[in-house]
C-alpha cells in the first residue's frame, strides 16, 4: 500500500500517535477488535487517501464562507462610521 497520505498531510509524530490511539480505541470499544500499529496505520492511510482531500477542501470552503461573513460585517461597520 502506498504510504503517501500520511506524508501528504504532514502530521507531526504526536498527531499520528493521537490518531492511532483514537482508531485503536474505536475498534476496541465499538468492534471489540484489537489492532496493532501496522493495521492502524493502514486504516489511517485508507481513510486519508479516500476522504482526506474532500475533508480538506470542505474545511477551505467553510473558512472562505466564515471570512466572507467577517468581511461583510467589517464593511458594514466601516460604513456605520460615516457622518450623516
Amino acid at each position: 500500500m502506498n504510504r503517501e497520505p500520511l506524508s501528504k498531510y504532514r502530521f507531526s509524530e504526536a498527531e499520528k500517535q493521537k490518531l492511532r490511539a483514537e482508531i485503536t480505541a474505536f475498534f476496541r470499544d465499538e468492534m471489540e477488535q484489537e489492532w496493532g500499529i501496522i493495521a492502524t496505520d493502514k486504516i489511517m492511510d485508507f481513510f486519508l487517501g479516500t476522504m482526506g482531500d474532500m475533508i480538506y477542501n470542505k474545511a477551505l470552503d467553510d473558512s472562505q464562507l466564515w471570512f466572507k461573513r467577517l468581511m461583510d460585517n467589517a464593511e458594514a461597520d466601516f460604513y456605520s462610521l460615516y457622518k450623516c
